[in-house]
């Protein structure tokens, strides 16, 4: 009987060890940072985001100006040219509201140029991090960038210059 336990251990062993799956991890944005392209695309998102900025902070202060001038007018104003102030003040706010969120809101300019930007770079990184995992047959890939649940890494599973090896980009770890 214990020989036949002991037979069964050690076939499920060798089975275990033939199903054993490889793992490896990447940071991201290591890579990000090391990718040329991603920084001319953080470099003109942060173009657009300051000129949007601006653009928005100039409607609310036209807003805040005109807040500013009709309290100051108010006492002497009638009260039909109150309402229409008070009105044209409300309508200039709600323009800036909308423009605020045109540029900064979920699905606005700023997420669709990310979108834009940023989109084909992430692809590329995939592609590469699912090409080298198919090579090495590894059955997961984690990422440790940005708040990942990755504990401790071992840094000879970390593929991340590879993966920028793969994507045609040289890098020289210090």
């Amino acid at each position: 009987m214990k020989k036949v336990l002991g037979i069964l251990f050690v076939l499920f062993g060798l089975a275990s060890a033939a199903t054993a799956q490889r793992y490896a991890y990447v940071d991201t944005q290591y890579i990000l940072d090391n990718t040329p392209e991603y920084a001319k695309a953080q470099e003109e998102l942060d173009r657009l985001t300051e000129e949007w900025l601006k653009e928005v902070e100039a409607a609310f202060a036209l807003v805040e100006q005109k807040r500013r001038e009709y309290e100051a007018e108010k006492i002497l104003l009638p009260e039909e040219i109150k309402k229409q102030r008070l009105k044209e003040i409300s309508d200039l706010e709600t323009e800036a509201k909308a423009l605020q969120k045109q540029r900064f809101g979920v699905g606005g300019d700023l997420f669709m140029k990310r979108e834009e930007l940023i989109k084909p770079i992430q692809d590329q990184i995939f592609n590469a991090i699912q090409a080298i995992a198919a090579e090495r047959n590894f059955a997961f890939v984690f990422d440790k960038a940005n708040q990942s649940n990755l504990l401790y890494a071992d840094p000879k599973y970390d593929i991340s210059d590879q993966v920028l090896r793969k994507m045609g980009i040289k890098v020289d770890r210090n």
